[in-house]
């Protein structure tokens, strides 16, 4: 049960976002920027970010519901998401995005510079100051979403099939569409 009083029967952040359209609005134009913008990175792969990244800080709610995003614009899709979430140092993808992904796991470690080592292995991967600034700020900013839902002990779908209904919605319409028209987008 949450520990706020919400207007809403929504599940995790959409519940939250819906119930204070105020600020969710932003936060839902904060996550169309830095998911679906123009990018060097592909919107899958920062999906991927945004669903380690939760996976890591033990959120549940954004780590399935960004890992459905994900898995529906990645060829591999699910089995992908599935392999990366739990080893992405044995996951099939590419030397670039692991590096991306060890990059974010240090930015959600702790406030302080990524390490030369992940920096350096990042470069050796041929990532570049945009793709370093894209992944940092994602999980920066998914620490704080995670912190958002957990800390409000906002509750998960009653069915998984909750996450690919949200995933269609988001690749057809983005983050900020779902909030304006009250459909509850997941974040």
């Amino acid at each position: 049960m949450p520990h706020i009083a919400l207007n809403n029967d929504l599940p995790g952040i959409t519940g939250l976002m819906a119930h204070r359209p105020g600020t969710g609005g932003p936060l839902g134009d904060l996550a169309d920027a830095l998911l679906r913008a123009p990018s060097s990175l592909e919107a899958g792969e920062r999906e991927l970010i945004a669903a380690y990244v939760s996976r890591l800080n033990g959120t549940e709610f954004c780590s399935s519901s960004h890992g459905a995003f994900a898995a529906a614009q990645l060829a591999g899709g699910q089995e992908l998401v599935r392999a990366v979430l739990a080893d992405p140092e044995t996951a099939p993808i590419s030397g670039r995005l692991r590096a991306l992904l060890g990059v974010a796991a240090e930015v959600r470690s702790a406030a302080r510079p990524v390490s030369d080592k992940a920096i350096a292995a990042a470069r050796a991967e041929g990532v570049d100051d945009t793709d370093l600034h894209d992944t940092v700020l994602i999980a920066a900013a998914f620490c704080m979403y995670n912190r958002y839902v957990s800390c409000l002990a906002t509750e998960l779908p009653k069915d998984d099939e909750y996450y690919q209904h949200a995933a269609r919605r988001i690749v057809a319409d983005g983050y900020r569409a779902g909030i304006v028209r009250g459909s509850g987008s997941a974040v």
